[in-house]
């Protein structure tokens, strides 16, 4: 719980910096935030190529395994199939691009800004972009507080799907916490390589 609220603490003390202005010019480009989440990819790589079992580790995937992501990402849609019906006003394919990043808002909202531009505009993407970004980031956060505590309470599958495509990386240390490394560790890594690979198809048919 002390790791969510340093990270929250993060959060928030970088949107007041923005907002104040003392954001540093360096902070601001747009490709620094891809380097950070590559070098925390690379870790957790890192984590896992030293590992004594990972032969063992990889051994224990079952092809089950791979139905979680699927059932994540149609979950996930049939939710944005009923956003979309309270939000009439909006173009349907705006909202499913905005919520399929499962989490991953970095690239997701990126994404949406570079597909739209040419049809609706500079302006008008940059605030889908904007939208993408908040509800991946509040899904990343909710993911962050609370599948370490789905977890414990016994659903392990249902934590590893709310975790969305941060499973691999910035949820798994939660994950583990939750159930034992044992138990959600190969599932995880499979659920966020799946879902990682999903976000840049989805995304750009959505937005096509």
């Amino acid at each position: 719980m002390r790791e969510n609220a340093l990270l929250l603490a993060c959060l928030a003390a970088g949107v007041a910096a923005g907002a104040a202005g003392w954001a540093p010019e360096a902070l601001l480009r747009s490709g620094l935030a891809m380097g950070v989440l590559g070098a925390l990819v690379l870790q957790v790589g890192l984590g896992l190529g030293v590992r004594g079992d990972l032969r063992a580790l990889l051994g224990s995937l079952r092809w089950p395994m791979l139905l979680l992501p699927l059932f994540t990402i149609g979950g996930t849609l049939l939710a944005m199939l009923a956003a979309g019906a309270l939000l009439a006003h909006r173009p349907l394919a705006d909202v499913m691009a905005a919520g399929s990043g499962f989490g991953y808002y970095s690239l997701s909202s990126l994404l949406i800004v570079e597909a739209r531009t040419p049809a609706v505009g500079a302006a008008a993407a940059a605030q889908l972009g904007a939208v993408a970004l908040l509800a991946n980031v509040l899904r990343e956060l909710l993911a962050l507080f609370g599948c370490a505590y789905v977890a414990r309470r016994g659903a392990g599958y249902a934590a590893v799907s709310l975790a969305g495509a941060c499973s691999m990386d910035v949820c798994l240390p939660a994950l583990m916490r939750g159930a034992g490394e044992r138990t959600l560790l190969p599932a995880a890594l499979v659920h966020g390589l799946v879902l990682e690979v999903s976000v840049p198809m989805l995304v750009a048919g959505f937005c096509s």
